[in-house]
């Protein structure tokens, strides 16, 4: 009975050692099938086939980051317990042991290389890759400062190739790097965030990598933020995506200052120490989540709404050999 009663106590810690709420950074892997989706449907592909072998992709990378939270969580146990918000981590708190943790961790990464399998040997590829990254992260790449932050954003753009393995489409590299530096903002907001919540709380909790300079931080959050818009504008206009969408590409670049407000957003909520999950900052800020929510149904509309093209095809110069010209540009009939 003593058994049966420990149940219930110990679900809540391992379903916090896993990190559920970070499952959302795996939403990576849909952007492949979201905007490969028109070319699909026109090529007469089945859809749901598709469909389903992108959420096999997306539960394979919600195993295995959880599989590597939970044996990271050990081996940061010691160093957690210093740090005001970390020592309530399930192994720092005592309520998972570093034993049930570790056996966790790698029946979730069996079962994701099993998941990736399902798919095809490329996927599993990605996946042996990106463990073999994490692997290296958590012996010691994470104390290298910058370094360790290019690792974990290399991490989400793997999320984004296995997107594209998974349902066999090309990915942009214009698109890979804007996921890439997105998500190098993000583990700089993280680092921001972990700093400024340990001074304010007095704990003498210090950063693994030596993120100890607030400005330090905030000159590399200004240059993965910058290089962020800069990649996803090359990607928003380039032929790549001219080819998929022809005018309706102009209307993702039209949409980049809601991104542009929701990165500002976090920003200053780490700057506070008060969110350093984007689901969490989503949740506790109504601004960037208005932001947030504007920019996906504004590139879902550009995407899937027909009248959106038209006015987009009205109001925009065509790119060469993408069209028609606006009457107001065709040129003037030749003077018999």
């Amino acid at each position: 009975m003593s058994g049966t009663r420990r149940l219930p106590e110990m679900s809540l810690p391992l379903l916090r050692l896993l990190r559920p709420a970070d499952w959302v950074k795996n939403v990576l892997v849909f952007p492949a099938f979201v905007f490969g989706l028109p070319g699909l449907l026109e090529r007469g592909e089945s859809v749901l086939p598709l469909a389903g072998r992108s959420l096999v992709a997306f539960a394979a990378f919600c195993c295995i980051s959880s599989g590597f939270y939970a044996i990271n969580d050990v081996i940061d146990a010691s160093r957690d317990r210093l740090h005001p918000v970390k020592r309530l981590r399930p192994v720092a708190s005592g309520a998972v042991s570093a034993r049930v943790a570790l056996l966790l961790g790698g029946a979730l990464i069996a079962a994701a290389l099993l998941l990736a399998a399902v798919i095809g040997w490329m996927l599993v590829v990605v996946l042996v890759a990106y463990a073999v990254m994490q692997i290296a992260y958590n012996v010691g790449i994470k104390r290298v400062m910058f370094v360790d932050a290019v690792i974990l954003a290399a991490g989400f753009g793997m999320r984004a190739t296995a997107g594209a393995v998974a349902i066999a489409v090309p990915i942009s590299a214009w698109l890979l790097l804007c996921v890439f530096f997105l998500c190098l903002f993000l583990a700089f907001i993280k680092r921001l965030c972990d700093l400024t919540s340990a001074r304010e709380a007095g704990s003498t909790w210090r950063s693994p990598a030596g993120y100890d300079d607030p400005g330090e931080l905030d000159w590399l959050l200004g240059v993965s933020a910058v290089l962020s818009i800069v990649t996803y504008l090359m990607y928003a206009l380039s032929d790549h995506a001219w080819a998929l969408f022809q005018s309706r590409a102009i209307g993702f670049a039209m949409l980049v200052p809601l991104p542009m407000i929701c990165m500002h957003r976090f920003y200053r909520l780490a700057r506070h120490g008060h969110a350093d999950s984007p689901l969490e900052a989503i949740r506790t800020d109504r601004i960037m989540a208005a932001a947030a929510g504007l920019f996906s149904l504004g590139v879902l509309a550009a995407i899937y709404v027909p009248p959106v093209q038209a006015v987009l095809d009205h109001v925009f110069l065509a790119r060469p050999g993408g069209g028609a010209l606006h009457p107001a540009w065709q040129p003037a009939p030749a003077v018999p």
